[in-house]
């Protein structure tokens, strides 16, 4: 990557490689390494924070800024001066790193809005907005942006190591042996230190705040070298002044971009966003839509962009979700809820009159949201969840647990717990880390959580939408040694929506739940005819079932099921 093994000083004010100027240039190089790393990560938790993006959008991403280094690479060599067009590289980084989170971001709000722009100006009814043609491109090629900028970072930090290799080589009177070796220590190194900064700093700051940081990191290396190698560098002095007002614009990007980000995602959603919170795990984004009329506000979460519950219909998915599984179980003195931070099913599972119930969740954040809100959120919106899950979480009969479902089943196993029932409330499996959660290895666990005569249900996506999906959750539990059937019901916020229920021994679930007359608690919506019949299916829905496949453990089969559903029914964004 060096210019020539003989390349000497090429100007009169040329330094030599004094073991300072070495140590400053490796420094260099491995602050930058680090930076890029984060960069690459800034844009990949980007897009799947806000946009909803597969889990594939981050190899994708960390794959195309791989390829562009390598061109880069190739690219520095049309750069006659090294000294010089590292200077102006680091400015150009550090602007293409902080700004462009926010410009997709507005683009993206942008090409939401144009619709609804568009049919005010012109008077078109709500059912007739104007999706297709160049608004549905724009719309389209928006979703792409992360990934052009990828391209040109990766573009850009492909050029960092061979112009620090030529400068290192430039100011020494003999060929640097171990000159390209060197470089890519330092770099290794670095990319070490700045994935340790994103576990550890980056994933608990907001994203923009985090994008103007690492940019700054840019702009101090352009400092430190143009200060150093002032000699070397044509237009120094213009270079300096680009990048004190680089520095400017950073400032202004740390303090305000946080907020103008946040505004510009908001514009994704057809409700008023009232309050945004990123959790180490996930963008928590609640929505308010005002009725009038004296009818309650009807507030709703999103999580990575996916809508999760509306307060207007989430009794409905969350009654489904819980008392046929209580009424299916001999006993309800000890209930385990897995997922559900937000309540809304525990509050259920409370009127059972339980003797414990354990609720375990990943995100801390996420349950002190709804078990004790902060004060950073409007006060109407605090006592909207708290209403919403009738304050359950602070309930003395609860035992919160956070870990990740997988590890922690092993950690109730090695504690001797045994459940009267089991609810798994979790996401669907749109990420390869929760594919793993509705494994045939995740329940063979719980099958040894639950009771002999208990009854667990699985929320199973909509047998509607992703029917692959829906079989498939059923058939791993049923091979995990579970007597299991399926009921479903209308969701309206989400659609049709499904869930599993299953039994080790005994009866089974449908079977259980035939003589019921009357629901054993007291329940305002939901009655056992609504139960039995959920039950049933179309005559010949699951007549391909035997060509779906068990999800094993490592298979990812049903993550490729519901990602290939869903991929296939775009229109149905949940935004």
């Amino acid at each position: 990557m060096h210019s020539s093994p003989t390349t000497a000083p090429t100007s009169v004010g040329a330094k030599k490689l004094t073991w300072f100027d070495d140590l400053l240039l490796l420094g260099i190089m491995a602050v930058l390494a680090g930076c890029g790393l984060i960069y690459e990560y800034l844009l990949s938790h980007y897009a799947g924070r806000v946009l909803g993006a597969l889990e594939a959008a981050i190899y994708t991403m960390i794959g195309l800024m791989i390829v562009s280094m390598g061109i880069g690479a190739f690219a520095a060599r049309k750069i006659r001066c090294a000294y010089t067009g590292f200077a102006i590289l680091e400015l150009s980084v550090a602007l293409c790193g902080a700004l462009a989170i926010l410009i997709t971001a507005a683009v993206i709000g942008f090409g939401q809005q144009l619709p609804m722009l568009i049919a005010n100006t012109i008077g078109l009814p709500p059912d007739q907005l104007p999706q297709g043609g160049f608004i549905g491109s724009l719309q389209k090629l928006s979703e792409y942006l992360p990934y052009f900028w990828g391209v040109l970072l990766g573009l850009m930090i492909g050029m960092e190591i061979p112009l620090i290799a030529r400068v290192r080589q430039s100011l020494c009177e003999a060929h640097l042996l171990h000159n390209a070796g060197t470089i890519y220590g330092a770099d290794y190194i670095g990319a070490g230190v700045g994935a340790a900064i994103w576990v550890t700093l980056m994933l608990a700051i907001d994203i923009q705040l985090a994008a103007a940081l690492t940019a700054s990191f840019n702009l101090l290396a352009g400092f430190i070298f143009i200060w150093r190698f002032w000699d070397n560098i044509a237009h120094a002095k213009l270079l300096l002044a680009g990048h004190i007002i680089a520095s400017g614009l950073l400032v202004l990007l740390a303090s305000h971009g946080p907020q103008w980000e946040q505004q510009f995602n908001n514009l994704l959603y057809k409700d008023k966003v009232i309050y945004a919170k990123a959790t180490r795990f996930q963008q928590l984004t609640f929505t308010e839509r005002l009725r009038g009329n004296d009818l309650p506000a009807v507030y709703s979460l999103y999580i990575n962009g996916r809508l999760q519950f509306s307060s207007q219909d989430e009794h409905i998915y969350h009654a489904f979700l819980v008392h046929p599984t209580l009424e299916a179980s001999a006993r309800h003195d000890k209930v385990l809820i897995i997922g559900g931070g937000d309540g809304l099913g525990l509050r259920q599972v409370l009127k059972w009159q339980p003797q414990q119930v354990t609720l375990m969740d990943l995100d801390a954040d996420l349950v002190a949201l709804f078990k004790n809100p902060d004060d950073t959120m409007p006060t109407r919106l605090r006592h909207a969840l708290l209403k919403l899950n009738d304050d359950a979480l602070n309930d003395k009969r609860v035992e919160l647990v956070f870990d990740d479902a997988f590890n922690g089943a092993d950690k109730l196993i090695r504690r001797g717990d045994k459940f009267d029932a089991i609810i798994v409330d979790l996401p669907d499996p749109s990420h390869p880390d929760l594919n793993k959660l509705y494994s045939d290895m995740f329940y063979l666990k719980l099958k040894e959580l639950l009771s002999a005569d208990g009854a667990i249900t699985v929320q199973s996506t909509s047998p509607y939408h992703a029917p692959k999906a829906f079989i498939s959750v059923g058939k791993t539990l049923a091979s995990a040694g579970f007597n299991m059937q399926q009921y479903h019901h209308n969701v309206p916020s989400f659609g049709e929506w499904g869930w599993s229920i299953a039994t080790l021994a005994g009866k089974a679930p449908r079977e259980r739940l035939q003589p019921l007359t009357q629901l054993s608690i007291a329940e305002d919506w939901l009655t056992p005819g609504l139960i039995k019949g959920a039950f049933e299916f179309p005559g010949n829905y699951y007549q391909d079932a035997d060509e779906v496949k068990v999800n094993d453990i490592g298979s990812m089969q049903l993550y490729q099921y519901h990602q290939q559903a869903w991929s296939e029914n775009e229109n149905l964004t949940l935004f």
